[in-house]
């Protein structure tokens, strides 16, 4: 059997009488890029943002590393090795590339409050960083202000900021979100770069980019799992095809 890093059990979140999510049982299998699909408000989001700690389950259970953590808080879950991105970019435009991973790297380490007395001297910092960059195709713009990046750059730095704690789990929420078709299918060959070394979840619109990433679909309607399989299995599922896919059976 596959070792299973991140799972729920019976998730369930509810909003005053509003069920968001129905018995969720998810697995994420280690080093597979797993994704989850389905049409606005079927609770994908909500999902996300009980795993990562920042909304509290109903009820249900979640499971990281064999451990139950469930009501751990969000900053315990990323010590523990699980990182989320988001929808909307969350960089620091005013701040070069280079200075927004620093800042990263020495926030997981727990030494941020040094960040501004010479930054520029810690050569083992920049060094970091550098490799950060160069991982997700920014290395030339690492003095660039990352507000001056271009949208689909900004998504690509964001992701790399989530690397910056060397994590075990990545939880990324519509990456390739606002971003033209040239920068999906760049943000998309980036993403496969990383199949193998970290276990993803990922949350995502964008078809092309699900059917080339994921080692295996699950699929949310209404707040409920209705099938989980490899994107073979996922494009001939009916049931998935009348509910999101939109193909004729």
């Amino acid at each position: 059997m596959p070792d299973i890093i991140l799972y729920t059990k019976n998730l369930c979140k509810s909003y005053a009488g509003l069920q968001a999510n129905t018995d969720l049982n998810i697995q994420l299998i280690q080093g597979e890029i797993h994704a989850l699909i389905g049409p606005n408000g079927a609770g994908k989001s909500t999902a996300i943002a009980q795993l990562s700690g920042e909304l509290v389950p109903s009820s249900g259970s979640i499971y990281f590393n064999g451990k139950d953590v469930t009501l751990m808080p969000v900053y315990e879950r990323a010590r523990m090795g699980l990182s989320r991105s988001f929808q909307v970019t969350s960089v620091f435009e005013e701040m070069s590339v280079q200075e927004n991973l620093a800042l990263a790297i020495q926030a997981h380490h727990g030494h941020s409050f040094y960040f501004w007395a010479a930054i520029q001297k810690n050569k083992l910092l920049n060094q970091q960083a550098a490799e950060l960059a160069t991982q997700f195709g920014l290395l030339e713009h690492l003095d660039l202000a990352a507000g001056a990046l271009a949208h689909g750059e900004k998504r690509q730095l964001e992701i790399a900021l989530t690397l910056a704690g060397n994590p075990q789990v990545l939880l990324l929420d519509e990456p390739m979100a606002g971003i033209g078709p040239g920068g999906s299918k760049e943000l998309t060959r980036l993403l496969d770069g990383l199949r193998g070394q970290y276990s993803i979840l990922l949350v995502e619109h964008d078809m092309d980019a699900v059917f080339a990433l994921a080692d295996r679909i699950s699929v949310l309607v209404y707040g409920e799992l209705i099938a989980t399989g490899t994107v073979q299995e996922i494009r001939a599922n009916e049931e998935v095809q009348k509910a999101y896919l939109g193909v004729s059976t």
